[in-house]
């Protein structure tokens, strides 16, 4: 059931700008977060699916590696952000199924069930849709505002903005997800984004005002696999369950 106070945001804007969570956050911590994703940590992570026999060629480095680097930056930020809350964030790039999203819910568990800390998890693509929502006759869930939508992305501690891929980006797209950057950039508040766009192909998508910003305030990090990890998930339970 939709939570009547927050819509299932999970935080409450005070005042235009100090974000709270909710009273149903209380109750389940993980509102912002997929079913899927809330017990993703650092411990489970699984450096088997990443070979020391492919070289990507953008680094030179193996896919072992790069996942080596990322987990011990993901794991560096939450240092770093419960020291400074308005520490840089993170830009992990590589293509679907790499890990991207497993490790920045990493973080987003750890700092949620260790320090209690107050973190949205968003997938830009259905932001956007329940943006567009708003503007229907019905409004959307419990009436939420566009403005209430993107003020909790924009001041909420701590933003995951998952897959911020290769979509169809608008004109409208771009200007909502640059409001958001540009809000968190002048604020000093972090982000951590997950993407397939090559870090040099993120402008002919987002802009190069969005680029710009988010190069400003996240250290980039590569992660590559031979094969989808989903897909080999997927392999490996079909054949337990035979």
């Amino acid at each position: 059931m939709t939570c009547k106070i927050c819509g299932d945001r999970g935080i409450i804007i005070l005042n235009n700008e100090t974000a709270v969570p909710c009273s149903c956050v209380k109750k389940d911590r993980h509102v912002s977060l997929p079913k899927n994703f809330i017990n993703c940590s650092f411990e489970k992570f699984q450096f088997r699916y990443y070979t020391k026999n492919f070289t990507d060629p953008e680094t030179g480095l193996t896919s072992y590696a790069l996942a080596k680097i990322a987990h011990k930056a993901a794991k560096n930020f939450i240092e770093r952000f419960l020291k400074d809350p308005r520490t840089d964030g993170l830009l992990f790039t590589g293509k679907v199924g790499s890990g991207k999203t497993y490790l920045a819910c990493s973080i987003a568990n750890e700092l949620i069930n260790k320090h209690g800390c107050l973190v949205l998890f968003v997938e830009v693509p259905d932001l956007l849709d329940r943006i567009r929502s708003t503007y229907s006759p019905g409004g959307g869930p419990e009436q939420t505002t566009e403005y209430q939508l993107l003020d909790t992305a924009r001041q909420v501690p701590l933003l995951v903005f998952d897959d911020l891929g290769a979509h169809n980006y608008t004109e409208w797209t771009r200007n909502k997800i640059y409001s958001i950057i540009n809000y968190r950039l002048n604020e000093r508040l972090p982000v951590i984004v997950t993407t397939n766009i090559k870090l040099d192909e993120i402008t002919e998508y987002l802009g190069e005002r969005t680029t710009s910003r988010l190069l400003e305030m996240c250290s980039p990090y590569r992660m590559t696999v031979d094969i989808d990890i989903r897909a080999v998930q997927r392999k490996e339970k079909d054949r337990r369950d035979y």
